[in-house]
């Protein structure tokens, strides 16, 4: 007889909730998000206005989060940057590693040498793998992005853009488990330096684009980025996901650079308020969208 595993994943999935960590459900026994990836996207239900990636659809509430883990064994993921935390994720050896490369507990350690500071005490999972999620709370005010090897080897993070297996979830090679209950701690300066990408000097909205091999396919995308520019709060995203698609013929039909299109949304939809990711993922199932569905152009 299966063991059912609902009623612990439900309750590591509100335990994480009631800490603050927007979780959303991963595939039983398995560590990729539930649900279709944006290339299967059918654009409806809660992808309507825009294919919504898991750091989107995770949840603080309750009774979703009782309603989705009762009915499937799903693993818990918890929505790092909503969440409002950092995680180092500190990786094992595989076995195409060339022989003496250190493991991610080792590169730390060496890290922590170099900077003169002691490995960090804090709130600490030893994954089914053997490596180690040290979790750290975000400084305020600061948007860090996931990194691979950005700190050193086999020492990742995991904030916005990402995601960790939450503490509970049970894959086949084994179970996540919480091994320094601690108090999450604070984000060490050091860390958030090394972190930190140089500034960027700002990048000016482009609303009126130059001439290229349509003069109608310039004066569209030119009217359809104000528009999402000046768009109010509330439908926003759905305003870019609708002027995407219908700029996104020209593109299928030659008539606009894909790149040059995506950068004038993009920056449209920044100066909305939109957040940077909301752009990227809502111009993407727009655009992908609008080009597989195309008519030719005669019969447009």
């Amino acid at each position: 007889m299966t063991h059912d595993h609902r009623p612990a994943l439900l309750r590591a999935a509100l335990d994480a909730a009631e800490r603050g960590w927007p979780v959303f459900p991963l595939r039983p026994g398995d560590k990729r998000p539930a649900g279709h990836p944006e290339a299967s996207c059918p654009g409806t239900g809660r992808c309507a206005g825009g294919h919504l990636v898991p750091e989107q659809r995770a949840t603080l509430d309750p009774d979703l989060i009782r309603a989705a883990w009762t009915m499937r064994p799903y693993n818990v993921g918890v929505a790092t940057g909503p969440a409002g935390l950092l995680v180092v994720d500190l990786d094992t050896l595989k076995p195409k590693d060339v022989k003496g490369t250190p493991d991610g507990v080792t590169s730390l350690q060496a890290l922590c040498e170099r900077a003169g500071q002691a490995v960090p005490a804090t709130y600490r999972v030893r994954t089914a793998s053997g490596g180690g999620h040290l979790y750290f709370t975000a400084p305020d005010g600061v948007r860090l992005r996931s990194t691979a090897g950005t700190l050193a080897r086999k020492v990742d993070t995991r904030a916005w853009g990402g995601y960790v297996v939450a503490p509970g979830s049970i894959v086949p090679s084994g179970s996540y488990d919480v091994v320094d209950a601690l108090p999450v701690a604070e984000l060490p300066a050091w860390l958030l330096e090394a972190l930190t990408p140089p500034q960027k000097p700002a990048r000016p909205v482009l609303l009126s684009m130059p001439s290229r091999t349509s003069r109608y396919a310039d004066v569209v995308l030119e009217r359809e980025t104000a528009a999402v520019a000046t768009a109010v709060e509330g439908g926003r995203e759905a305003e870019l996901f609708r002027a995407a698609r219908a700029v996104g013929r020209f593109v299928a039909w030659g008539d606009l650079d894909r790149h040059t299109v995506e950068d004038a949304f993009q920056s449209a939809g920044e100066a909305a308020g939109l957040k940077p990711y909301e752009c990227r993922s809502t111009l993407r199932s727009a655009l992908n969208w609008s080009i597989r569905n195309a008519r030719p152009r005669e019969t447009a």
